[in-house]
């Protein structure tokens, strides 16, 4: 996806998310995120939003923590979420191309870096959300297929992913709106994931890609999508494949 694409979407989806968490309300568990409540969520979010924007806007070029929790609530803390997203999309939109500075995933430039993973951030966060609600919406297709490919090839195609096998296993995820197929191969080594659909699949997850999105970011539950083959492979992504490094 092109990076003013990626940032329109990310200014619609911290739009939604703020919209989200207002109807809410800061008390409202997040049943996405168990332990959650909307507060927790503006607050993780909203950090990661001026995390980003310091390297972008300030061009660091090693790694920095993130500043701490604001002590805000109600709000005041939807007030700083929402101003810290506007900081961001700003930061990122007024980006030269040629911009430098530190990331932590492979990716065309830094400036497509910080665009790509802050919007797949802010979706999924948008999703959990809208959990608050009920059952969240899908994340729009380019932008879903788009946002698996970074789970499964760029995130979990560091050597510090948790999912791993004893024996070889090959899961395969296919959407059926986009035409986007990718082939996981699973092993005692990090996965290795590829825009392929050739050789057999001892597991394939298949559907829309937003909802195979939020399905592989376990935001949805495995049912969501069509499972074929050994659920056991599609359990294990469950248990293993969480996030929780940058």
């Amino acid at each position: 996806m092109e990076t003013t694409e990626l940032i329109a979407h990310l200014n619609e989806e911290g739009r939604l998310l703020a919209g989200a968490a207002a109807a809410a309300g800061p008390d409202a568990a997040v049943p996405t995120c168990p332990g959650w409540r909307i507060g927790d969520l503006l607050r993780h979010t909203g950090m990661v939003h001026r995390w980003a924007t310091a390297f972008v806007a300030e061009r660091h070029t090693g790694y920095r923590p993130a500043a701490g929790d604001p002590d805000l609530d109600g709000a005041a803390l939807l007030d700083w979420f929402r101003e810290g997203h506007g900081l961001l999309v700003d930061a990122l939109s007024n980006a030269p191309d040629d911009l430098d500075c530190w990331t932590f995933l492979p990716a065309a430039s830094p400036l497509a870096f910080w665009a790509r993973r802050q919007t797949h951030e802010t979706a999924v966060h948008r999703a959990d959300a809208e959990s608050a609600l009920g059952e969240p919406g899908p994340v729009p297709q380019r932008l879903a297929a788009d946002g698996v490919d970074e789970l499964l090839c760029a995130f979990h195609g560091r050597r510090r992913s948790p999912v791993r096998t004893d024996a070889p296993k090959v899961l395969r995820v296919r959407t059926t709106d986009t035409g986007d197929v990718w082939t996981v191969r699973l092993s005692a080594e990090p996965p290795r994931a590829e825009r392929s659909s050739e050789g057999p699949a001892d597991c394939e997850l298949s559907g829309p890609a937003g909802r195979l999105h939020l399905v592989l970011w376990n935001r949805l539950p495995l049912t969501a999508v069509t499972l074929d083959g050994d659920a056991d492979i599609a359990r294990l992504w469950r248990e293993k494949s969480a996030i929780t490094w940058a």
